[in-house]
């Protein structure tokens, strides 16, 4: 691969310059707004398994593991079927699909029929929504920008969700705490909403790339983008490091919750408080992504961004019992810190190598197949880390999730990744 010959400053300016591309800003305005939502609904899902279900860490794994379950059966195929439909329409209806059966949550609760059983059923359409938008939302941005700007766009993409992730961390915490977490969760319909009318303004040239699918054909183009992804000397290492990460980070998202919210007694406010600190880390890490980027090359950003992440549940696994309440709080905001921070700088640059490489008809199938087995690699670590946390305790499951992010670092460093500089 080429290296860049372009200096810092035209690097800056056309991060800069990103934002008067035609139609960019209403996309990165609805991901922002969406994904403030989503951080909200999170966490108050997670919390209402824990503080108004009565649930276990093993509960918390299960809705987790509802949520990312269609991935299972519709994943695969999710980016052939966006492929027959304009991706702009397919990203406006999803949003209101979303926002709709989202209200459902609070309804039931004020009803008394609110269980675990019942949202995990609610997690599940929610999830189906939400494959359809990611493939239609990964695989549309090399339309609305030019292969040169992917690199500043993702960045900008990347900040608008940590600025996202951040705010919709602290005020999670408070709207738990004030409302209660179904009500709260009507913070994350109204984005949904709000980011369907964003998506609608875009003025996109777009035709579907084919023809209403049969069953034979979409099996065809699947296994096409299957063959293509693990065959490709670049994207097949980066695909199975990816999915051994999101094995790690379902561990470590389950057992997080419940040991904070159970072991610890911290509370929403302060669980908030914390994913708000990994979100500020990764605002900074947005940041410096490009910059970062161009310095070490995409390949050498995504290996020590993955160094980074595993480095970052030491702390969390070194917490000692008992504890003086500021240092639990110190060192999981410490471990959030640095996860946030490789999470911000690596986003943009693993983006730019997929979106770069992956040809316009393959992308939209590309992405939801790898979206799909990442998410399935959840499925299997939130109620794993579940269940290794009530067996063999909070600080085993910890340290387990360390030894799988150190995989998936050592796993492209061995691949020789590190030379990737330009997909």
């Amino acid at each position: 691969m080429g290296s860049d010959s372009t200096s810092p400053e035209a690097g800056a300016a056309r991060v800069a310059d990103v934002f008067r591309l035609p139609n960019f800003f209403p996309f990165w305005f609805a991901e922002t707004v969406s994904g403030f939502g989503n951080y909200v609904t999170l966490l108050a899902v997670q919390t209402t398994v824990v503080l108004l279900l009565g649930g276990t860490a093993t509960d918390v794994g299960l809705v987790t593991m509802a949520g990312l379950l269609p991935n299972l059966f519709l994943g695969p195929v999710a980016g052939a079927v966006v492929d027959r439909f304009r991706r702009i329409r397919v990203l406006v209806v999803t949003d209101i699909g979303n926002g709709a059966v989202l209200c459902l949550l609070p309804l039931l609760w004020v009803v008394g029929l609110l269980n675990t059983p019942v949202l995990m059923a609610i997690m599940i359409v929610s999830g189906v929504l939400t494959i359809l938008n990611r493939a239609a939302s990964q695989s549309v941005l090399p339309r609305l920008v030019p292969r040169p700007h992917l690199l500043a766009a993702n960045a900008r993409i990347d900040q608008g969700a940590t600025v996202a992730q951040t705010s919709g961390s602290f005020v999670a915490g408070g709207l738990v705490a004030l409302l209660g977490a179904p009500l709260a969760i009507l913070i994350d319909a109204a984005s949904y909403f709000v980011s369907a009318a964003a998506m609608a303004t875009i003025r996109l040239d777009e035709l579907p790339q084919k023809s209403r699918a049969t069953l034979r054909a979409l099996h065809a183009e699947v296994g096409e983008a299957v063959r293509w992804l693990y065959g490709h000397k670049v994207l097949g290492p980066l695909a199975l490091s990816t999915h051994i990460w999101f094995f790690a980070n379902g561990l470590v998202g389950t057992a997080m919750v419940a040991y904070t919210l159970q072991a610890l007694s911290l509370g929403p406010f302060w669980l908030g408080v914390v994913y708000g600190v990994g979100g500020i880390a990764g605002l900074v890490g947005s940041f410096l992504a490009v910059r970062v980027g161009r310095w070490l090359g995409e390949g050498s950003t995504v290996i020590a961004c993955r160094t980074l992440a595993c480095l970052a549940w030491v702390p969390v696994a070194l917490i000692p019992d008992p504890a003086p309440l500021w240092l639990p709080i110190a060192l999981l905001a410490l471990g959030q810190a640095l996860f946030g921070l490789s999470i911000g700088v690596e986003n943009a640059s693993e983006a730019s190598i997929w979106q770069n490489a992956v040809p316009d008809d393959l992308q939209a199938r590309v992405v939801s197949t790898r979206r799909s087995v990442n998410r399935t690699m959840i499925v299997i670590g939130a109620p794993a880390g579940g269940l290794l946390a009530d067996m063999a305790g909070f600080g085993t499951t910890f340290w387990v999730a360390v030894s799988v992010f150190a995989i998936a670092a050592g796993a492209l460093g061995l691949a020789g990744f590190r030379k990737i500089r330009e997909a």
